[in-house]
């Protein structure tokens, strides 16, 4: 019994102390090399922020794939006293290629249409990242579609490619 109370009263006063808060890291603080990345494919743009967006809807554009849209995150997040670093989701497809796999599972449509996230690292370093598609197919148990995901991954790349240089 007195042995058990040796190591209880230690975690007892451990217990009764006064909890420090730490703060917490801002999410503009966390490198995205530290971030957790699973099922995401990114690589660094030779561009500045805008002007990589601008790369991305220009290689849309050129490739006659469909522009749905851009998403500020970081304004966003000043619109509620949230700060993180310039981050923006860039929406596009080809809805002939992109329904074909909501046909092999129509819950796909929670990652379709395609989105490349435009971010900028605390040195400045500007980076676009999308989701790997074998990651998505099989997240959702897609087996049926190996020619179309092999386009929709070489066209990511390339429009991310053409984008970065």
């Amino acid at each position: 019994m007195i042995k058990r109370l040796a190591l209880i009263a230690p975690l007892a006063l451990l217990a009764s102390a006064p909890i420090v808060a730490q703060p917490a890291p801002v999410a503009a603080e966390i490198a995205l090399a530290d971030a957790p990345a699973k099922g995401v494919i990114r690589i660094r743009s030779h561009k500045g922020f805008d002007a990589t967006i601008e790369g991305i809807k220009a290689d849309v554009a050129a490739k006659g794939v469909k522009f749905f849209g851009t998403i500020d995150q970081a304004a966003l997040g000043a619109g509620v006293d949230l700060r993180i670093r310039r981050s923006t989701l860039v929406l596009f497809g080809n809805p002939p290629l992109g329904v074909q796999f909501l046909q092999s599972n129509p819950y796909a449509g929670l990652d379709w249409p395609v989105r490349m996230l435009v971010i900028e690292d605390a040195d400045g370093s500007v980076w676009i990242a999308w989701s790997d598609f074998a990651f998505i197919a099989d997240r959702y148990a897609i087996t049926d579609r190996a020619a179309q995901l092999k386009m929709a991954s070489e066209v990511a790349a390339s429009i991310a490619d053409a984008a970065a240089r």
